[in-house]
C-alpha cells in the first residue's frame, strides 16, 4: 500500500466522484479521501438528477466520459424529458433516482476503476511545498511582490500543493489536491433554535481546512441552504393526490446503447419505475408556517450567510408570495425498497412541531408521519473568482476546487466542476496541457466562466437563461460536441469514440437523403391526409421535414427508400433520427447562433498578460481597475464579462493593446 499519489480528491460527493473517476481514468495514481464509503455519491437533498439546464449537464458528463450519467440511468425508477413543448434547446432530461443504489452503483464504479484507492478518513490539514510553510500562516516574496498590492498578487501563486493529512494522523503525499467539501466545512444545521454542528444529518462537520486557507490568504464566506421532510408512504393518502408518471420513450442519460450501461437489478438490469405525486398547501398551512416564522432560521436573521434564491424554503414563499394561497408540492419516492418519501417544494428551518402541525393540514398527509424534519445548514465557501478556468487556485498551484466550495448549489453543477477539476489535475501531474470549455461549447463552460469571472452573491443554479448560445448546446448534441475532446484526453474509451463515429455518419446520411430526395406533386394526396398544405411544385424532401405538423419518421411511412434507409440505422435509431430532425427543423437558428459565437470568439483570442498593471491604466474608470486587477481575466472576452467592465472599458483595452 502507497500513501504516495498524483491525485488526491477530498471528499466522496457527486464532485469528489467525478474527480477521481476522471483523474484515474487518465492515467494518474489517484486517492479519493471520504468521511464515510457508504455514503459516496450521496443525494444529500432530493432523489432526482437533471432538470432545467442541469440535465445538459449531465449529457455533457457523459459525453466527455464521466460517469453521472451511467449512474443515473442504472438507478432511475422515473425518466422525464422537461420542456417538451418548447424548442429542442429547452428540453432537459430529469430522472427520479434510487438513492440507496445509486451510492452502490457509484462504488460499483469507483472500485473497479484501474488507478483509484479509496480512503476513509477525515482530512484536517493541508501540506505545502515551496516557499510555504505547512500551516500556511507565511511565505517569503520577492522584492517585486512585497511592492504589490493583494490584487496584483491574486494571480501569483504563493506555492505548491504537497499533499494532506488525516484526522488519523495519515499522511498522504501528492502532487494535485481536489477540494470538494460540500456543505461540510464548519457545517452547522438548524431545525427552529436549534443548532447541531454537522455537514448533514447524522454526520460530522470537517473542521480546520478552511482556517488554514483563510490563513494562507483565501477569501471566504458562509452560505446556508435547507431541506424537506421525509415522509413514511406508508402514512400517505395517495387518493388525495395527483398521480405523475415519467415517459415511456427512448430517452435517457447516458448516450451508451442500453447494453452497454451499468446493470444493477431487475429486469433487463432496469429498476421499477414509479410514480411521483403532486399535492397542493393551503391557507390554513399558511397560517401555521406565518406563526412559526419567528423561529425559522431560514428567515428570522438567526443565520446571516447568503441563501439560494432559486430554491427557496417555504417559510420564504409564504412571504415573498403573500397572495399566493397555495403552493404546488412533489411527492417524490426515495427508492424501490424504502417507503421514504421526499417533500420537495416544503425546505424548511421551522421546529419540529411547526412543520409536521402544518403538514397535516393538507388532506393527502392528515395522518403523516415523518423519518425526520427538515434542517437549515450553513457551510463555508471561497470566492471562486481566486480560480482559473481550470478550477485550479491562482494563490496555490495544485490546490483544485470543485463543488459546493465554489458557491455553487446543485449535484450536476457539482459534477461538472469535478470533472474538470479532475481532468485539469490529472493533466498537470502529466506535465500537459489544460482543459477548458468555452461558453459556446458547453453548459460546464458557462458555469465555470460565469463563477471564476462574476463571482457568486448567492448559491449559483444552473439555468438555460444564463447560457447565451443555448442552440448549440443542446441535450440532444452532448456527444456531438464533446466526445472527441474526452476521447483525445483519454477519459471517454474506443467504444464510445467508434458510437459517436457512427452517430455523425448516420445523421449525414439522413441529411443528405432529405436534400436531394424530390417529392413530385403526385404527393399531394398523402400530405392532405396528413393535414398539410398541398405542394404547388415539387420540392425537396428537407422542405416537407420543416413544416411543424411532419417529421422524419411519419414521412417515412409513404417514402419507401426513406424508410429503407432508417431502418438500416443499427442501433440507438430514434435518437439518430430525433437529432437529425433537429439539425433540419433549426438549421437557420443554429447558424445563426455559430456566426454571433464565432464574433465574439475573437475576444476570447486576444489574451491578456496575468502581470498586467491596470492600475495605470487612467483612462480605465476606477471600478474597471479594481475588479480588473482582483479578477485577472485571460482573455479580452473574459474581461468583458466582468460585471463593472463597460464596453467602453472594453474598447479601451482592445485600442491599447492594438497599439
Amino acid at each position: 500500500m502507497t500513501f504516495q499519489y498524483d491525485v488526491i480528491v477530498i471528499g466522496g460527493g457527486h464532485a469528489g466522484c467525478e474527480a477521481a473517476h476522471a483523474a484515474a481514468r487518465m492515467g494518474a495514481r489517484t486517492c479519493l479521501i471520504t468521511m464515510d464509503m457508504n455514503k459516496i455519491g450521496q443525494m444529500s437533498c432530493n432523489p432526482a438528477v437533471g432538470g432545467i439546464a442541469k440535465g445538459q449537464i449531465v449529457r455533457e458528463i457523459d459525453a466527455l466520459g464521466g460517469k453521472m450519467g451511467e449512474v443515473t440511468d442504472a438507478c432511475s425508477i422515473q425518466f422525464r424529458m422537461l420542456n417538451r413543448s418548447k424548442g429542442p434547446a429547452m428540453w432537459s432530461p430529469r430522472s427520479q433516482a434510487d438513492r440507496g443504489k445509486f451510492i452502490w452503483a457509484w462504488r460499483k464504479v469507483l472500485e473497479n476503476t484501474p488507478n483509484l484507492s479509496i480512503w476513509q478518513d477525515t482530512v484536517q490539514k493541508f501540506i505545502f511545498a515551496d516557499n510555504i510553510s505547512e500551516s500556511g500562516a507565511s511565505y517569503s516574496k520577492n522584492k517585486k511582490e512585497e511592492n504589490a498590492s493583494p490584487e496584483e498578487n491574486s494571480s501569483v501563486p504563493r506555492g505548491t500543493i504537497a499533499g494532506v493529512e488525516t484526522k488519523m494522523g495519515v499522511r498522504f503525499e501528492a502532487k494535485a489536491v481536489v477540494l470538494t467539501a460540500g456543505t461540510f466545512l464548519n457545517g452547522l444545521m438548524h431545525i427552529g433554535r436549534t443548532m447541531i454542528k454537522g455537514g448533514r444529518v447524522g454526520e460530522e462537520a470537517s473542521y480546520g481546512l478552511t482556517e488554514q486557507l483563510k490563513e494562507f490568504g483565501f477569501v471566504t464566506d458562509r452560505m446556508k441552504t435547507g431541506t424537506p421532510v421525509r415522509l413514511d408512504g406508508r402514512t400517505i393518502d395517495f387518493s388525495l393526490a395527483e398521480r405523475q408518471d415519467g415517459d415511456a420513450d427512448f430517452h435517457h442519460f447516458s448516450y451508451l446503447p442500453e447494453e452497454d450501461e451499468l446493470k444493477l437489478s431487475g429486469e433487463n438490469g432496469k429498476l421499477p419505475q414509479l410514480p411521483c405525486w403532486t399535492i397542493q398547501t393551503n391557507e390554513q398551512v399558511h397560517e401555521i408556517l406565518r406563526r412559526g416564522l419567528p423561529d425559522s432560521t431560514l428567515y428570522n436573521g438567526q443565520i446571516q450567510s447568503i441563501g439560494p434564491r432559486y430554491c427557496p424554503s417555504i417559510e420564504t414563499k409564504i412571504v415573498t408570495f403573500a397572495d399566493k394561497d397555495h403552493h404546488l408540492l412533489f411527492l417524490e419516492p426515495e427508492g424501490t425498497d424504502t417507503q421514504e418519501y421526499y417533500l420537495n417544494g416544503f425546505s424548511s428551518s421551522l421546529p419540529i412541531d411547526i412543520q409536521l402541525e402544518a403538514l397535516h393540514q393538507i388532506p393527502a398527509l392528515r395522518n403523516a408521519v415523518a423519518y425526520r424534519p427538515g434542517y437549515a445548514i450553513e457551510y463555508d465557501f471561497f470566492d471562486p473568482t481566486q480560480l482559473r478556468h481550470t478550477l485550479e487556485t491562482k494563490l496555490c498551484r495544485g490546490l483544485f476546487f470543485a463543488g459546493q466550495v465554489n458557491g455553487t448549489t446543485g449535484y450536476e453543477e457539482a459534477a461538472g466542476q469535478g470533472l474538470l477539476a479532475g481532468i485539469n489535475a490529472a493533466l498537470q501531474v502529466q506535465g500537459k496541457e489544460p482543459f477548458t470549455l468555452s461558453r459556446d461549447e458547453a453548459y460546464i463552460g458557462v458555469l465555470v466562466d460565469d463563477l471564476v469571472t462574476k463571482g457568486v452573491d448567492e448559491p449559483y443554479r444552473m439555468f438555460t437563461s444564463r447560457a447565451e448560445y443555448r442552440i448549440l448546446l443542446r441535450q440532444d448534441d452532448a456527444d456531438m460536441r464533446l466526445t472527441e475532446k474526452g476521447y483525445l484526453l483519454g477519459l471517454a474509451d474506443e467504444h464510445r469514440y467508434r458510437l459517436l463515429l457512427e452517430k455523425k455518419n448516420w445523421i449525414e446520411k439522413i441529411l443528405s437523403f432529405c436534400n436531394e430526395f424530390h417529392v413530385k406533386l403526385s404527393f399531394n394526396p398523402v400530405l392532405e391526409s396528413l393535414g398539410s398544405t398541398p405542394l404547388k411544385e415539387g420540392t425537396r424532401l428537407v422542405a416537407l421535414v420543416n413544416r411543424p405538423e411532419l417529421n422524419v419518421l411519419l414521412l417515412s411511412e409513404y417514402i419507401p427508400e426513406l424508410r429503407e434507409l432508417l431502418e438500416a440505422i443499427p442501433n440507438r435509431r430514434e435518437e439518430i433520427i430525433e437529432a437529425a430532425e433537429i439539425r433540419i427543423k433549426y438549421a437557420g437558428y443554429i447558424e445563426r447562433e455559430k456566426i454571433v459565437a464565432e464574433k465574439i470568439a475573437r475576444l476570447e483570442n486576444i489574451r491578456l498578460r496575468p502581470d498586467f498593471d491596470y492600475n495605470s491604466l487612467q483612462q480605465l474608470t476606477i471600478e474597471a481597475r479594481q475588479k480588473l486587477s482582483r479578477i485577472r481575466p485571460v482573455t479580452v472576452g473574459q474581461a468583458s464579462r466582468i460585471p463593472g467592465v463597460s464596453p467602453a472599458d472594453v474598447n479601451i483595452l482592445l485600442l491599447l493593446l492594438g497599439r
